[in-house]
């Protein structure tokens, strides 16, 4: 199994696990405001990805959604560096990781 396809797989199943928790608690949008708020000051973070992340935030949630939820590469690269960490809990994130290697694991 290539690592960075199952690596891509996870990233895109936790998205749309955290997509699906910002839908039914739109306030966990706040968190990763006050994330991206702290990235935006630290040079060390890709301020390129950081602006990107807050203006989809910031945006309609349609392109949030369909952004986060994407197979594209700019949605792949975006993913890379996600101001989304701590809104899926390990246990979530574990099933989730354990699924994706199955599917993938099944369809190889």
């Amino acid at each position: 199994m290539d690592a960075h396809v199952l690596a891509e797989a996870r990233s895109l199943a936790l998205h749309r696990e955290v997509l699906a928790r910002i839908q039914h608690q739109p306030a966990l949008l706040d968190r990763v405001r006050d994330r991206l708020r702290r990235w935006r000051e630290d040079p060390s973070k890709p301020q390129a990805y950081v602006i990107a992340w807050c203006e989809l935030i910031d945006g309609p949630f349609e392109v949030l959604s369909s952004t986060m939820t994407s197979d594209d590469e700019r949605a792949k690269s975006l993913r890379q560096a996600t101001p989304f960490a701590g809104i899926v809990d390990a246990r979530t994130r574990w099933r989730i990781w354990a699924a994706v290697r199955e599917q993938l694991l099944r369809s190889a």
